[in-house]
């Protein structure tokens, strides 16, 4: 039998890869890093988180991405088993040691028998390979994007991905700050004080704001100048320009948060998530930035608990390449213009890690059917995976298309009328009864 061949070696990429193998369809997988490495990643290792550790809500019976989480554990997700065997407490959402879960992704690729792992680039797909998928993410190579360009006749389109900073903990003043989770928040294996929650007064807010405001940025790239921010994904210093109110009811908002020195409610606060399984890094959510390094540190610093702060890394700013999906695929995530590739991941106009590795899970299953010579169904749009293919491929106007997350809005709507927790809660029972009998048809056909 062929093998599926599998460009890319991130979380869409590795889901991909052991999706089909578990099939029983022979892959290759290639992978570029070590021998090209990207502006972002920082090692060799498949499935390498780069941007947070978060891979969010894990609630899912009231959150989208929560729901998706599930439904990926149901379909026999690798990604979802090494997030749960090596996750850390983040109240509420799923935070994983990234090295651990890294790690954890390879060796099991790597053990697999029908998995060969190549590390080298591929930029342009040889004509014999007749089922690929290309999983190459936000940093697609110029030679394979060159390669895209030729095929489709015109330009992907480009948003701006980016990187929170990392503090060391020993470096937070605990005298000032304290660990809270919002509202006390209890997550699967997590506990009610899963944030370090540094306060601010409103003087304190307001000045940090200026500051923000006015700091030296990275300049744009020409290239760069005409490309419009994913909104999900915001710099902190342009949410800030967008108004003076604008952080304190956004990442830096107070609610859920009491000050147990005072009793009271800060007027904003910034959050500190941990990053790593020694608990010795922890992320500053919602701090995406383009900052020059030197001014993170300055603004930073101002922060109160955070005055001595050291930086295990500071925020930077990548490019994000997509297609435009309802234009180019079909689907089952092929290129309409040449239907030996297929894609998977953010690429294809997803955005988050859940997301890419959802599509990755749904590439590598439509690719181990057509290695059997068989259609497959799609998932029913009724699940979180059904929604959020159906957006990209067909749901979204091709003429606006933006990279989007998994939301309750992607979904067909109840019979019944239901409203808040009610609708969201019936949504998500709705789901997974329908994506357990699309797993039944899958497993019956096998």
């Amino acid at each position: 039998m062929m093998p599926v061949h599998i460009i890319g070696g991130g979380l869409a990429g590795s889901e991909a890869a052991w999706q089909a193998a578990e099939a029983g369809i022979p892959v290759i997988l290639h992978e570029m890093r070590p021998v090209r490495m990207t502006e972002a990643h920082q090692t060799k290792g498949l499935a390498e988180l780069v941007c947070s550790n978060s891979l969010r809500s894990d609630d899912w019976e009231n959150n989208a991405v929560g729901l998706l989480h599930e439904e990926m554990r149901r379909a026999g997700s690798l990604i979802m088993r090494a997030a749960d065997a090596h996750k850390l407490p983040a109240g509420g959402a799923l935070a994983v040691d990234r090295e651990g879960f890294s790690a954890a992704i390879e060796a099991a690729l790597s053990a697999h028998p029908l998995v060969t792992i190549r590390r080298e680039e591929i930029a342009d797909p040889p004509p014999d390979w007749d089922n690929v998928i290309i999983a190459t993410g936000p940093l697609t190579s110029a030679a394979l994007s060159e390669h895209l360009r030729e095929l489709t006749g015109e330009d992907s389109l480009a948003f701006f991905d980016a990187i929170a900073p990392i503090v060391e903990r020993d470096s937070i003043d605990l005298d000032i700050a304290w660990f809270q989770s919002r509202y006390d928040k209890k997550g699967p294996g997590g506990g009610d004080a899963d944030y370090i929650n540094c306060p601010m007064n409103e003087a304190q807010y307001r000045g940090f704001v200026a500051a923000l405001v006015s700091g030296d940025k990275t300049e744009f790239k020409e290239w760069e100048k005409s490309t419009p921010y994913f909104e999900g994904c915001l710099p902190i210093e342009i949410m800030a320009a967008r108004g003076e109110e604008t952080l304190a009811f956004g990442p830096m908002k107070p609610v859920g948060l009491r000050d147990p020195r005072s009793g009271r409610r800060p007027y904003a606060v910034v959050q500190l998530r941990q990053d790593n399984a020694l608990g010795t890094l922890w992320n500053m959510v919602g701090f995406q930035t383009k900052l020059k390094h030197a001014e993170q540190i300055r603004i930073f610093r101002t922060i109160p608990a955070l005055e001595n702060a050291r930086f295990a890394r500071l925020g930077g700013i990548h490019r994000n390449t997509f297609l435009n999906s309802p234009r180019l695929l079909d689907g089952e995530l092929r290129l309409k213009a040449r239907p030996a590739l297929r894609f998977a991941g953010q690429i294809t106009g997803v955005e988050g890690y859940v997301e890419s590795a959802a599509m990755g899970l749904l590439a590598g299953r439509f690719s181990a059917g057509q290695a059997r010579g068989e259609t497959s169904a799609p998932p029913p749009s009724t699940t979180a995976l059904g929604a959020l293919l159906a957006h990209i491929t067909k749901g979204a106007d091709a003429q606006t298309f933006q990279p989007m997350n998994v939301n309750f809005g992607l979904f067909p709507p109840l019979e019944a009328d239901a409203r808040g927790r009610d609708r969201k809660k019936l949504m998500a029972h709705r789901a997974l009864a329908d994506l357990d009998l699309w797993l039944g048809r899958r497993a019956a056909a096998e």
